[in-house]
């Protein structure tokens, strides 16, 4: 009789549908708005048990995740600050980084503004504030109006190191909550200029200016030809387990950077 009630409940467990996974993701708007959901359907559609949270709010915003357990993995597209990495050691995690993919940082200006190409000197003085209107850097007379990211965002803290010398952002800049709101804002403004990643720089209504002749694309940000190049971050707590594991795998595999590459970003391989 035990013999039979075992296999009864044995039955009964083989019969339940596998308890599903699901992976939760925080960070970083430029990876998160476009790269990780696409990549993140087609390693749904190969693993149909998995599911995915993907919050794309800005890099100080995955790296706190992973640091108070909220999230499996931490998008960021700059690296974590020593304080991060302090405060999650206290907490006991061990902010874990690697690369899925490089960017280049595009300055965009509205497609009816004439001007072409920028120093970065000029960039500089121009999201800095020290310069506000355009005829000062060879344009047509107007008013700069600077389109910035938010001060949660990896890009707002990595423009400022590679592009403005780490000095504050004009007092007039307008703070984005994202990539697409940048270009959406610089299209409807003749006067607008900001910056992007790569795989925003087709957005309608915008243009790319070079930076001392040089535009950001794959052979100038790999060879650092590019001013305004860097990687772009998962974060994890210590060596990825389980799931997280296999799904980095899978982004760093074939079809992961098969994706990267068609979204606008530059593969790591």
């Amino acid at each position: 009789m035990r013999s039979l009630l075992t296999l009864a409940a044995l039955s009964v467990v083989a019969a339940l549908p596998l308890q599903a996974q699901k992976l939760v993701i925080k960070g970083s708007d430029t990876l998160g708005a476009k790269l990780v959901p696409m990549i993140a359907e087609e390693y749904r559609a190969a693993n149909p048990g998995v599911s995915f949270e993907i919050a794309a709010e800005g890099s100080t915003t995955g790296l706190t995740a992973i640091i108070n357990g909220t999230a499996d993995i931490g998008m960021s597209s700059r690296r974590a600050r020593p304080t991060e990495l302090s405060g999650g050691a206290a907490e006991g995690k061990m902010l874990k980084p690697i690369i899925v993919c490089y960017d280049g940082m595009a300055v965009i200006v509205n497609a009816a503004n004439p001007l072409a190409d920028l120093s970065k000197r000029q960039v500089e003085q121009i999201f800095t504030g020290d310069v506000s209107d355009w005829s000062a850097v060879g344009g047509a007379v107007g008013t700069i109006s600077i389109y910035t990211r938010n001060t949660a965002s990896g890009t707002y803290s990595d423009w400022k190191d590679l592009a403005m010398k780490k000095r504050d952002y004009a007092r007039s800049s307008q703070k984005m909550a994202g990539n697409e709101q940048i270009a959406s804002e610089v299209a409807k403004n003749p006067n607008g200029i900001g910056y992007v990643g790569l795989a925003y720089i087709h957005a309608p209504g915008i243009k790319v200016v070079s930076i001392e002749g040089g535009m950001p694309n794959k052979e100038s940000v790999l060879n650092k030809k590019y001013p305004y190049a860097r990687p772009n971050f998962f974060y994890t707590d210590g060596e990825p387990a389980g799931e997280a594991a296999k799904f980095i795998e899978y982004v760093l595999g074939p079809v992961g950077q098969s994706i990267v590459e068609k979204v606008g970003f530059i593969p790591v391989k």
